[in-house]
């Protein structure tokens, strides 16, 4: 089985029960289809780089999931059926891209690993002065 991201762009007019009902018919999909979802991000309403179907914004859905090789094929149909998905990209992750995720989702990466070594600085500081 290999592991997939899929970015996906839902029509910015859903409110956010549609969004969940929506995003969680996508994770029954593929759990239906021999997948298993690994990690899933809600980024919210962005701005659009340029208009996608009179739209100038879009809720974001980010999903990395473990399935067959046949498990997209699928996937794509049913984004093309949905009118509330703008756009949708999915990439098949290398196990430096799968790496990196984990390490991110555990907080040694990014913002999260920003904010933790600042408070552990601030933790270092406060018990040398004490």
């Amino acid at each position: 089985m290999n592991q997939y991201e899929t970015v996906i762009i839902f029509t910015p007019v859903l409110s956010d029960d549609d969004v969940k009902r929506t995003e969680e018919a996508y994770k029954d999909f593929l759990r239906s289809n021999g997948g298993e979802v690994v990690a899933e991000e809600h980024w919210g309403l962005k701005q659009l780089a340029y208009k996608i179907k009179k739209k100038s914004t879009g809720i974001y859905y980010v999903l990395e999931y473990k399935g067959p090789s046949d498990i997209n094929a699928k996937l794509d149909i049913q984004f093309n059926r949905d009118e509330n998905v703008l756009r949708f990209v999915t990439i098949r992750l290398d196990k430096y891209s799968i790496d990196y995720n984990e390490r991110k989702r555990r907080g040694e990466i990014g913002r999260k690993a920003k904010a933790g070594a600042n408070s552990q600085d601030k933790l270092t500081k406060a018990t040398e002065e004490a």
